[in-house]
């Protein structure tokens, strides 16, 4: 949208990320040799992955830079930091899913959820590939009806207003 942009992320767990471990066999000599080159990096600071929040930190600090270099132009790009929140219940996700896919129709932007190009809903409908975990949305909407039919029915933002970051 003009002004802001929501996105839905899955946060994989520690067992599916992997970590880094300095205790690994001698084979893997030039992760050891890579790792001495860093002598002030602690044993534990050194095996932490980014939390995602730095992640996206960094994310939108080099979108930043690209886009200041690009339209020869300096300063903040973003007016506010980011804000997140953990979504922890089925009927949570499925409200949030709605939600950003109706977003441009409460702003005014489009008339359908159809009508505006720039979300996931058509992606979610769609056969062709994407990294969008399609199988996983549509299966926690029990199918492609009911995903369809909450579309809909969307009844507005009271059933998750408190939980909305704005």
């Amino acid at each position: 949208m003009k002004n802001h942009f929501h996105v839905l992320i899955r946060i994989k767990n520690k067992t599916e990320i992997g970590y880094l471990d300095s205790r690994k066999s001698d084979s893997d000599d030039l992760f050891l040799k890579w790792k001495t080159c860093f002598s002030k990096q602690t044993d534990s600071n050194f095996n932490r992955k980014p939390t995602p929040s730095r992640q996206f930190q960094h994310l939108f600090n080099a979108y930043s830079r690209w886009f200041n270099i690009r339209h020869k132009r300096t300063g903040a790009l973003f007016e506010n930091t980011f804000e997140r929140k953990l979504v922890d219940h089925r009927r949570y996700f499925q409200n949030m899913i709605v939600y950003i896919h109706q977003n441009p129709v409460r702003h005014g932007f489009a008339e359908h959820v159809l009508d505006y190009p720039w979300t996931s809903y058509l992606t979610i409908l769609s056969d062709k590939s994407t990294k969008l975990k399609r199988k996983m949305v549509i299966g926690d909407f029990g199918n492609v009806e009911n995903f369809n039919e909450l579309h809909q029915d969307f009844q507005g933002d009271s059933c998750i207003e408190h939980l909305i970051i704005e």
